[in-house]
This record gives C-alpha cells, sequence and structure tokens, in this order.
C-alpha cells in the first residue's frame, strides 16, 4: 500500500518513535527473518539501520496502518525518510544501503516487482518450513540494543 512520506505520524493507532534513520520492521519469531537482522547487524557498520520487532505494539501498528495482517507477517517494512517499502523492493534497498558489495544487488531492480515479488511471496510463505520459528522474539545482546527500537 502506497501511502505519502511519514503518513504514521497522523495516525493516532501509530505510537511514535524515532524515524530519523531507517527502520526495518520483522517478524521476531521467525528464524529466516531474525537471521536476516543478524547479518544486517553484522554488516551494517555505519549503525545506520535501526530494528523493531513486528510482534511489538508499535511493530503491529505499523503493519496495521499499511494494510498489512497484522498477525501474519508475510513482508518485512523497511521505513526510510518515512516512505515504507515492502516485499523485494524493501529488501533490494536494504542491502543496497550497506554500499558495496551488496549494493550491487540494485541490478535486480531492472526486473519489475511483478517478477521478483512472487519468488519474495514463496519464500515468506514457507519461511517457517525452512528455517524454523522461535517460542519467543529476538533478543538483542546488550551491544546491539540500542539499534532496536522497544
Amino acid at each position: 500500500m502506497r501511502r505519502r512520506a511519514h503518513s504514521y505520524r497522523d495516525d493516532p493507532s501509530v505510537p511514535l518513535f524515532p524515524d530519523d534513520r531507517p527502520v526495518i520492521v520483522f517478524d521476531g519469531e521467525c528464524i529466516f527473518c531474525s537471521g536476516w537482522v543478524r547479518f544486517m547487524l553484522r554488516h551494517d557498520r555505519q549503525a545506520r539501520y535501526r530494528y523493531l520487532t513486528a510482534q511489538s505494539p508499535l511493530g503491529q501498528a505499523l503493519y496495521r496502518h499499511y494494510g498489512l495482517d497484522d498477525e501474519n507477517y508475510e513482508s518485512n517494512i523497511l521505513i526510510e525518510k518515512g516512505v515504507a517499502r515492502f516485499k523485494s523492493d524493501g529488501s533490494i534497498r536494504t542491502l543496497a544501503g550497506l554500499g558495496l558489495p551488496w549494493s550491487l544487488i540494485n541490478v535486480c531492480r531492472i526486473l519489475p516487482a511483478g517478477l521478483r515479488d512472487p519468488i519474495y511471496d514463496l519464500v515468506a510463505r514457507n519461511r517457517y518450513r525452512i528455517a524454523g520459528r522461535r517460542q519467543t522474539c529476538m533478543v538483542p545482546t546488550a551491544e546491539e540494543r540500542d539499534r532496536f527500537i522497544a
């Protein structure tokens, strides 16, 4: 769902949150998704991104705000400069934000989302089958805690 930049600021159901840096909202119970965040934490040496679990009250409010299922998180959300990106577009932009060599992924943007997103959807629908599910959300280490929005 396309909305104007920072539209969540005008939605009373979305709590205020720091959005001065890009925010990645992810399924904290999904081992595959948590692995993605661990990868990002390891390679995001500039600490460019903040992270938020979809299961948190803020995460659920953002999923509802963008018209996504707030119980079955089949797309991560990248919020950058107030604009939300979903599915393959969000993932490509997230990786590209890490700089070289990861920014080479931008070449995939020449493919229309109509070709990229079905692959994303296939993985998203089967993510628990592929990697499993945690009983609780991913817990950041003490060193990582300041990169997460509670």
